[in-house]
């Protein structure tokens, strides 16, 4: 009885630090779309979100390397294996340069290839084409909080992880503000205060390695690709999840073009950015819970796991039934918030939009938690099976045959659809790995 209300303890604990965490996190998004789509208009909200694929492909990849490495420092330490833990984390701190070296350079030279390539026409060209390079320019901050936050988090600091995190995001709501309006800094100055933010998240976390509280060092050793493959494997669900946004979002801005032109895209847009508040509250519970699962895996408590995914799930269904219903009922002034030039189409799309496309809040926070139940138990194929078809392989053909069909309903409707088919997967999944277990 006392360990399952320790469990208990730690489950809410956990989790309700990184969902509030992730919240604040994802007011990046919130205060960029609100400040932009004011300042800028349709146009201003279309670049934006031209762009967010390859914001989604950068915070992919910065929780690839800390939530792949965090999960086998977490593991390695509950079995007293230091040196084994330290080398984990050396090795995500080579891979987080090797990437930050990548986005700079496409950033430096490449940013207006990426741009076309993403569908900018000549009218948002410009404004998209400064909010990515000047993102990509600050891929080491992004990437380099990313993993201090993971890894702390597994040290067993949840509320110190917290902290940062909402302490970049409120600055970047304020910055976001002072660039845009009083300093009159447009886009530019929208992606300036996103960049900044985590640099402000880190200054937070310093105080804890310079008063040397860090239970994980870097030591002086030559890369190992064997440890780095690890970190990958256990780090693909968290980087596929934010990749599917990304996928989603390209996807989508693809065929709404083609379908209602920039406005249809505008109108994603609004829905884009909600999109990513409720991802980041699902992203909060499996952060919360991966640390738990992986100290009970590594010490050998299968009834803790079984009661703390049995909370996960539990928990998918209470936050799903509340923000659906805050979404159905409060979609018409949700779209008009992001609406400044009170664009009657773009009003009309985004209101239906928000009613269809979250229908799969259920089934999204289902197909997170089961990811990082499977990478958590060092189980990593089921978790990558599950996160591929849900970033590419159901979601594509769903997407083109529904528009296809439906035109923008069928649009709105693909998103739910393919993550209710890749649920059943995860279901099937999950019950066989029970009886497995039995």
């Amino acid at each position: 009885m006392n360990n399952r209300k320790s469990v208990f303890q730690d489950f809410m604990k956990y989790v309700s630090l990184n969902i509030l965490g992730q919240m604040a996190y994802s007011c990046y998004t919130l205060a960029d779309t609100f400040f932009v789509s004011a300042s800028l208009g349709a146009d201003g909200l279309t670049a934006l979100n031209l762009a967010f694929p390859i914001f989604c492909l950068l915070n992919g990849t910065g929780l690839m390397v800390g939530m792949g490495g965090g999960t086998r420092y977490s593991i390695a330490k509950s079995r007293g294996e230091t040196e084994n833990a330290n080398r984990i984390f050396t090795n995500a701190v080579y891979m987080v340069a090797c990437f930050a070296i990548s986005f700079v350079l496409l950033g430096l030279f490449l940013s207006g290839a990426l741009v076309k390539a993403l569908g900018a026409d000549s009218t948002v060209f410009p404004m998209t084409n400064t909010y990515l390079k000047v993102m990509l320019l600050f891929a080491p901050a992004f990437l380099t909080n990313n993993l201090l936050q993971c890894f702390v988090r597994n040290d067993g600091k949840p509320s110190l992880s917290m902290t940062a995190m909402i302490s970049g995001s409120l600055s970047n709501v304020v910055l976001d503000y002072l660039f845009i309006f009083p300093f009159g800094m447009g886009i530019f100055g929208a992606i300036l205060a996103t960049g900044l933010a985590p640099v402000i998240s880190i200054a937070v976390l310093s105080p804890y390695f310079i008063r040397k509280k860090n239970g994980f060092h870097f030591l002086k050793s030559a890369p190992d690709i064997r440890k780095a493959l690890g970190v990958i494997a256990s780090g693909i669900p968290p980087f596929v999840t934010e990749l599917s946004s990304g996928i989603v979002m390209f996807l989508f801005n693809f065929i709404i073009l083609r379908l209602e032109g920039n406005t249809g895209v505008a109108a994603f847009g609004v829905i884009t950015v909600i999109s990513l508040v409720v991802i980041a509250i699902y992203t909060g519970l499996s952060q919360g819970i991966q640390p738990i699962i992986s100290v009970n895996h590594g010490t050998g408590n299968r009834e803790g796991v079984k009661t703390i995914v049995r909370y996960a799930f539990i928990t998918v269904f209470l936050l799903s039934s509340v923000i659906y219903t805050v979404i159905f009922f409060g979609a018409s002034q949700i779209a008009f918030i992001f609406n400044s030039e009170r664009n009657e189409m773009l009003q009309t799309l985004a209101i239906n939009g928000l009613k269809l496309y979250f229908l799969a809040c259920p089934f999204i926070g289902f197909n997170i938690v089961t990811a990082i139940y499977f990478t958590s138990t060092e189980r990593p194929r089921p978790a990558q099976v599950i996160s591929f078809l849900r970033g590419l392989f159901v979601l594509v053909p769903v997407a083109f045959l529904f528009s296809a069909i439906l035109k923008m309903t069928g649009v709105w409707l693909a998103y739910p659809i393919s993550e209710c088919i890749v649920a059943m997967v995860g279901a099937g999944f999950y019950i066989l790995n029970k009886k497995s277990n039995l």
